[in-house]
């Protein structure tokens, strides 16, 4: 097996990890909006300063979980095109 195919190799399995970081971050940040969006109706309905505030965190956290997962995307994206390039480079022997 060649250098090409080692590295090809080495992106399968990078790109299967990170599908699984993916899906795990992708199911975190559903539970997060829920929780998000059960701690914003609770501060509209008691407006209480300590539901306000756990309605403020928990956003946060979404927001946190959103970013995160925008980079395991980015990641996955740009290791998606390395490999079409090696294969590409792999026809093309």
């Amino acid at each position: 097996m060649g250098r090409l195919e080692r590295r090809l190799l080495a992106i399968g399995d990078e790109l299967e990890r990170i599908h699984e970081e993916e899906r795990l971050i992708s199911d975190e940040l559903s539970y997060h909006r829920s929780l998000a969006d059960d701690a914003a109706r609770d501060a509209a309905v008691f407006g209480d300063p300590i539901e306000r505030e756990n309605a403020s965190v928990t956003a946060s956290d979404v927001r946190r979980f959103e970013r995160q997962l925008a980079k395991v995307v980015d990641r996955r994206q740009k290791l998606e095109a390395r490999r079409a390039r090696l294969l590409d480079k792999l026809e093309s022997r």
